[in-house]
């Protein structure tokens, strides 16, 4: 879902918060982001306009609203946030560089339907992860 800082206040009031500059600019920056990013990273692109607890505080409404998504792409990895989208596909993460990039196909939907019809569990989001070397690590 790409929102725009306009659409931000009108999902955040219809969702019972207030549309705060703090949260205006963290939007921004994550949405500027390349990829998946951790919180650190996010406040050292917002610098000292937000601090680190309203960061924080920001991300977790965003992923309440359903406008952002906390992925967890490793062992022992921080979470790593992201506008939120379908969850239609999976992130292929680099072991060596660290890259990650979405794959799209129809394999989480086959994975939800085999779960469904063949154990009777409903999924509510489906995170596949998928780890190994990149194109360009493998050269």
């Amino acid at each position: 879902m790409d929102v725009t800082t306009i659409e931000l206040d009108q999902v955040l009031r219809q969702g019972g918060y207030r549309a705060t500059s703090p949260r205006r600019i963290v939007w921004d920056a994550l949405r500027r982001a390349a990829g998946h990013v951790t919180v650190e990273e996010l406040a050292a692109e917002v610098g000292d306009e937000v601090d680190l607890a309203s960061i924080y505080r920001a991300l977790a409404v965003f992923e309440e609203l359903g406008l952002a998504r906390m992925s967890r792409l490793g062992d022992g990895d921080a979470g790593r946030w992201e506008p939120a989208h379908p969850d239609e596909h999976f992130h292929l993460v680099c072991t060596e560089c660290g890259d990650v990039d979405h794959h799209i196909g129809s394999l989480v939907a086959q994975i939800r339907d085999h779960l469904d019809e063949g154990h009777g569990f409903q999924t509510d989001n489906v995170e596949l992860v998928v780890n190994g070397r990149c194109r360009r690590c493998r050269s």
